[in-house]
Formats: structure tokens, sequence, C-alpha cells
């Protein structure tokens, strides 16, 4: 690893989120192992003035702490990539304006309507998958020897089409979903964090928790059967809603997301209910980020706020300060990240990017084997996969038949002339951000 002499460097794309400023905090804490030099905010012109906030925060937090820690921000992507240790992404293409589309316009056709799911997930990845290439690209130029810690949705299609897509192989991207369920698993025990494995298979945004070990005993069905019966809820929205018999056949623990596949009537009257009244989730957050940013601008403020946690994404900051650390360190510990297959999961092929439980090395992560997916599972994450790599090749080639395809066969899809509305619709609201697509038959028609 190329090591800046005195500490490291760290550039942060897009960093005018309001999540900087306790990724800074986690930086802190783990200096004196890990001693951050320099760290570099990047962001667009169009983000001026949340770059503005969130560089005087954290210079307070920075201030506070007495650790030599450097803070630029600049519009100047290619400056900060230069020698950079580590980088780190969590950039929105469109920002929530877009993903306010990508919500609503799907409702018109009784479709699901969200960022990381359906339609408005497909969007999301061809709006950000060239970006991220051109991030890989700009890495191999200025910056060979650095992990691109990724944590931009959807976060397993973009590690998908760099890997698959590019020759750039240090990517990582990460969720904070698995180790909020191990957390909750742990609370739920009421045990340390530190006497559990759950053994995590799937992919970003459908993963299991198929196997609960607590001291190196087994008791998945134990776990199982509480959270089934109502006796200690797994706090993970959807989780502790399932039916009793099917959590108890199926036998783990389902992220909350797949509700968006196996609860999919509910998840849509709620999200039309919801666009009717207080509006989309894009909404919501646009109304909670306006109120972060002005508690922000306190400049008495030199901690992050606890109205940071209602803004969503929790534990986001934990798990990107973790997983550099044990890069850093060579802490050959065990996280659960984005990565290709290489084996873990027999029945998806090598290359096919798979969130999975890995060993964290200064070499990279190793995913650990988890075998065959169960009958159960194994349906709709090879349906999920069968998607996620089309999307990513039609992301790359701008290719509409391809695109459709992708659309079409996404779970939330029920067929292929809803596909073709939604598609082109999409397409021409989102136009500006999607350079590689060639919309004139569109507009022709």
């Amino acid at each position: 690893m190329s090591i800046v002499k005195d500490g490291l460097k760290i550039a942060i794309i897009g960093a005018g989120s309001g999540y900087t400023p306790e990724i800074v905090e986690g930086f802190i804490k783990t200096y004196h192992q890990m001693p951050v030099k320099e760290l570099w905010f990047v962001d667009i012109e169009e983000g001026r003035e949340k770059l503005e906030v969130v560089t005087s925060l954290s210079n307070r937090i920075v201030k506070k702490s007495n650790k030599p820690i450097h803070i630029i921000s600049t519009f100047n992507r290619k400056e900060a990539l230069k020698e950079a240790d580590f980088v780190l992404t969590q950039f929105r293409v469109g920002q929530l304006t877009a993903r306010e589309k990508d919500e609503n316009i799907p409702l018109k056709y009784e479709t699901i309507g969200q960022e990381t799911n359906g339609p408005g997930e497909l969007f999301k990845a061809f709006r950000t998958i060239p970006v991220m290439i051109d991030i890989a690209n700009e890495m191999s130029e200025l910056c060979p020897k650095a992990w691109l810690i990724n944590f931009a949705n959807p976060a397993g299609m973009l590690s998908e089409a760099v890997l698959n897509h590019t020759s750039w192989k240090r990517i990582v991207s990460i969720c904070n979903g698995p180790l909020l369920i191990k957390q909750r698993i742990a609370n739920a025990l009421d045990v340390a964090i530190e006497r559990l494995f759950v053994e995590i298979v799937g992919l970003n945004h459908l993963v299991f928790a198929k196997r609960i070990l607590l001291d190196g005993k087994d008791v998945t069905s134990n776990v199982v059967k509480m959270v089934a019966e109502g006796v200690k809820p797994v706090d993970n929205p959807g989780v502790s809603d399932w039916d009793k018999d099917f959590l108890l056949g199926l036998n783990m623990i389902p992220m909350s997301y797949l509700e968006y596949y196996w609860k999919s009537k509910e998840v849509l009257e709620h999200e039309k209910h919801a666009a009717a009244n207080e509006g989309s989730r894009a909404v919501v957050a646009k109304s909670l980020e306006k109120k972060l940013f002005e508690v922000y601008r306190d400049e008495t403020l030199s901690e992050t706020p606890e109205i940071l946690k209602s803004r969503g994404g929790s534990g986001y900051s934990e798990a990107a300060c973790g997983l550099i650390y044990s890069l850093y360190n060579d802490q050959q510990d065990i996280q659960t990240v984005n990565v290709q297959n290489n084996g873990a999961i027999k029945n998806l092929s090598d290359d096919a990017v798979v969130e999975v439980n890995c060993i964290i090395t200064n070499n990279g992560p190793i995913p650990l084997s988890t075998g065959e997916l169960p009958a159960s599972i194994n349906g709709i994450i090879q349906a999920m996969k069968s998607y996620e790599q089309v999307a990513c090749e039609a992301a790359v080639s701008g290719n509409y038949q391809r695109a459709m395809v992708a659309m079409t066969i996404n779970p939330l899809v029920s067929g292929d002339r809803e596909a073709k509305a939604m598609l082109n619709e999409l397409l021409l609201v989102h136009e500006e951000f999607l350079p590689q697509f060639d919309l004139q038959h569109l507009k022709e028609d």
C-alpha cells in the first residue's frame, strides 16, 4: 500500500453529504492506529453550499479532537485522487430530486417505487455506474494502490459494474444492513455482539442471516422462533412482521428489504398512501436534510447531533471506518462486504458480486464459503443477480434493448408493456444524467 509519509490521504467523493462529519469522527477515534493526515472533501458545484457547511463542521470536530488532520475541500476530483490511499464514494447523481422521480413514476404503473429496488434502483444504477467507472479509471492513473470504498447505492451493482466492466479490482462496496442485523440479534439475545457469529449470505439489500452462532453454538432456530413468536423482535422494519409459519419454515432472518418482494402488495399500498399524503421517502428525506443542515450551521456545534440518526443510514460511517481500519492494519477480522463471489456461493459464478462474510486483509477481502444456497432463497437471489448483470451491461453500453430486458426481468415489474412505459418515461425525465443513452427515437415517437 502506498502510504503518505507521515499519515494517510483519504478522499471522500460526495463529501457534501450529511453523513461526512460522522465519518470524520470515526477517523478521529482510530487516529492512533490509523493516522489520517489529509481528508479531501470532493463535491460538484451544485453541492457547494452543503460542502461548505460540512467542511466547517468537520473542521470544528477536528479542532476539538486536537488531532493533526488537515481538511481540504475541492471541486477538482483528480486533485483529490492524486496519491490517495483510500477513496470513499457516497455521491448521489441527480440528488434527492432524481430520487423523488424514481419513487413516484413507478407508482403510476402500480409498481413499487424505491431507490434500491425495482425501476428506481435500475435508474439510480444507470445514472451512477458511468461516474463510478470514471472514478475507477482515474484512480488507476492517479492512485493505483488505493482502495475504493463505496457506499453509494445501489452498492452491489456499482461493484458489479466496476469489477466486471473495467480493469480496476480494488473496490469494496459496503452496506450498513448486515451490521445492523447482527447488532439487533445481539440486542434480542441480550449479549455482547462479539459473542455472535452471523453467517450473512445473498446480495446487497437482499441478504439473509442464514446461521447464527452464540459462543460457537448454533442458535439459529431459537432466534428465528423468538422473532416469529414476537418474544424478541429484531428491530428491523419488516422483519418482525413476517407470518410466523413462513419465518419458522424459512429458518433464517431475512433482511427488511425482502418485504419489497415478499410483501409487494402491502408495500405498494403503503407507498401510494405516503405519496398522496406526507410524500415519498425522498420528500421526507429532503425535509430531514434541511433540518439537519440548519443544525450543522450552528457555529458552536463540534460533534454530530442526535438528529443525524433520523436521516437514515445509521451505521454507515461505522462500517466504512471499520473496513478501512481493517484493510490498513491487516486485521484479518470478519466483515460483511460486497466482493466477487470466487466460490463463496456455489450457485453463482465466480465473478458475480455478492454480499457475504469476508476476512479483511491488507490485500483485500477474502470471501468465506457458504456452500449451496438453500432452495427457499436460491430463486430470488438468482433472479436478482441475473437482473443486476443485465442492468450493469445496459448502464455501461447505453443499449436501449438491454435496458428494456433489465427492466422487464426485475421481479417487481409485472410485464413488458409496463416495463417499456416506465423505461421510456424515466429515460426522458433523467436525460441530463444519462449521456450513454441515445434517446432521439423516444423524442420522435
